[in-house]
């Protein structure tokens, strides 16, 4: 990367599943700059910090961050980031995953209950074990023990839900944490400069769902290249439409407009005649309201009939 578009200035940004140990020291060993993201169990490091509602600042609708000193007192700057959405979206989840567990272990009490004959425990503990596998953003919210007890199954299961687990998950619910080495940058401009991993992950997304170019394996290298060339070009195509939309002030969704524009046809229709041979008609699909909406700036220079004028 560096020997390609050089050092001075570069920034490196990696994800929580790339910002091992090993490549941390390795960033700060050579001097290079960075904004990694942390696992989520260094989360809990923070949890003070989670719970005060001072400090937090709105950088965008639905995303506050916290600038943290770092508890060593090195050189690093650690951005406590927190999201409405992603918030949402983990406590939907947190909620799926424990509705299945307490279905499934509620099941299991009663089977035990009306059990006639001595269960195997083992079975019991492998079937529990499997559950919480399936289930493991849920798992550490319950303490389950398989007891003796006397009746024909010979044993009862007890459940239990750990409080903790509860309070830690609405507290780090939609938070995540950033640790980075570069001190002149505000809190914001960290951020922003993080949230573009998540634009190139789009544009693989991109790729394969909204311009549906499927994976094509190819023999020799030259095609390859030639293939990743029309993906990029597409791609470039793609995010031009987007922010001439954005600029135009008709949204940000490339989709949309294609599947509205999508509705205007045209169709030949051909009636053959003994006499006059062939008749062909062209009809054309009337644009409705939505494919005729015109860009606030379109509207604005209706106003000034020079402005329009200039523009033809």
């Amino acid at each position: 990367m560096e020997a390609r578009h050089g050092a001075v200035g570069k920034v490196w940004i990696m994800d929580r599943g790339m910002a091992s140990a090993e490549n941390l020291a390795w960033l700060r060993q050579t001097g290079r700059r960075y904004i990694l993201g942390t696992p989520k169990s260094e989360l809990r490091k923070w949890a003070p910090a989670l719970a005060e509602k001072t400090h937090w600042r709105e950088i965008r609708a639905g995303i506050e961050v916290k600038l943290c000193a770092a508890p060593e007192g090195d050189a690093e700057t650690f951005i406590l980031c927190r999201s409405r959405d992603r918030g949402e979206k983990e406590k939907a989840m947190h909620d799926r995953f424990s509705r299945r567990i307490e279905q499934a272990l509620a099941k299991l009490q009663a089977r035990i209950a009306k059990s006639k004959k001595r269960l195997n425990r083992d079975a019991i503990n492998r079937q529990i074990g499997r559950l919480l596998q399936r289930n493991q953003r849920a798992a550490a919210r319950f303490a389950i023990e398989l007891k003796h007890a006397d009746n024909p199954a010979g044993c009862m299961l007890e459940v239990a839900v750990h409080e903790r687990f509860d309070h830690w998950a609405a507290l780090s619910e939609g938070t995540y944490l950033l640790r980075s080495n570069v001190t002149d940058w505000s809190d914001e401009k960290l951020w922003k400069a993080y949230i573009q991993l998540t634009q190139a992950e789009a544009a693989f997304r991109i790729q394969k769902d909204q311009l549906a170019i499927r994976p094509i394996w190819h023999q020799r290298a030259d095609r390859v290249q030639a293939h990743i060339l029309v993906c990029f070009l597409a791609f470039v195509l793609w995010k031009t439409l987007e922010l001439w939309q954005a600029r135009a002030g008709l949204g940000n969704s490339p989709r949309t407009l294609l599947e509205e524009l999508a509705r205007i046809q045209a169709h030949d229709v051909i009636l053959p005649t003994h006499t006059h041979g062939e008749i062909r008609l062209r009809c054309v699909t009337q644009p409705d309201a939505a494919q005729t909406a015109r860009s606030p700036r379109d509207r604005a220079t209706e106003t000034h009939p020079a402005a329009a004028d200039c523009r033809r």
